[in-house]
């Protein structure tokens, strides 16, 4: 079932057209990672979807339903989004932090939200926050700061999972700590979206890829697909390692190429 779908989504910032012409579908049960260079137009795409930022033209549905249609707090249990950066204005510790993940089901007047102190507590568990609880969060590290964000947007229990590099701070057990969260989050019902810029977790976590240039479509499918040699070097301008380990493909930026890249890419280039 799509959970979420665009159809030729362009946006234009200010002088420059930043997504041009975008169509996705979002099915429930699968991790999609986006990938693409800097300035590619993964962020705004995301933003986009949201409704944070408004497409010229284009539309976008959940579940079948124009966007726009469906209730803002219906929209906000559905779709739940976790931004870059981490980055955390007020003085609350932990577990109030997480509890924000939950504000879309408090009703007017209503008195609490049933069940949602377990859900809090779940998802600190998930992401291993668990005994940071009554620390500040700002006081945490960066590592420890976006795992506590990503507590809070698993509290709500979302449909719809839209990540804006969820691993970029976080030391290497706990990246793959993240993805396999992510994954098994998305094997239990949800459509996970995770904007990644390692390529090789993005291969190995990722059901399938979407590859965006310069706010176009260039590449949608597995990630063998996608991830091909040529593919590296004429978004990325780079020549890559590409290889497998343990039936999982790996990838190895090794080399800048020149503004207009070249044939240079190879495969299987000692590795393992």
């Amino acid at each position: 079932m799509t959970a979420l779908s665009a159809h030729g989504l362009h946006v234009r910032l200010g002088t420059q057209d930043v997504l041009k012409g975008v169509d996705l579908e979002i099915g429930a049960g699968a991790v999609v990672g986006l990938i693409g260079p800097n300035g590619a137009g993964k962020t705004t795409l995301l933003r986009t979807l949201l409704g944070l930022v408004t497409a010229e033209r284009g539309r976008i549905c959940l579940d079948g339903r124009d966007i726009l249609a469906v209730p803002a707090q219906e929209r906000a249990r559905a779709i739940a989004y976790l931004p870059q950066g981490g980055t955390v204005a007020w003085s609350l510790c932990v577990s109030d932090m997480v509890s924000l993940g939950r504000l879309p089901y408090e009703g007017r007047g209503a008195s609490g939200d049933a069940g949602g102190g377990d859900a809090v507590e779940r998802a600190m568990s998930a992401t291993g926050v668990s005994h940071l609880a009554r620390r500040n969060v700002q006081a945490l590290s960066g590592g420890e700061r976006a795992r506590v964000m990503l507590a809070r947007a698993l509290a709500g229990n979302p449909a719809v999972l839209l990540a804006d590099e969820p691993v970029a701070a976080l030391d290497p057990y706990h990246q793959l700590a993240v993805m396999e969260l992510l994954v098994a989050r998305a094997r239990s019902g949800s459509a996970v979206v995770v904007v990644m810029h390692d390529l090789t977790l993005a291969a190995r976590f990722c059901d399938r890829l979407i590859l965006l240039d310069q706010g176009r479509v260039v590449g949608d499918g597995p990630p063998a697909a996608v991830l091909s040699p040529a593919a590296l070097a004429a978004t990325y301008q780079v020549e890559a390692l590409v290889g497998q380990y343990e039936g999982a493909l790996t990838i190895l930026p090794w080399r800048r190429l020149g503004d207009h890249g070249d044939a240079g890419a190879r495969n299987g280039m000692g590795m393992p």
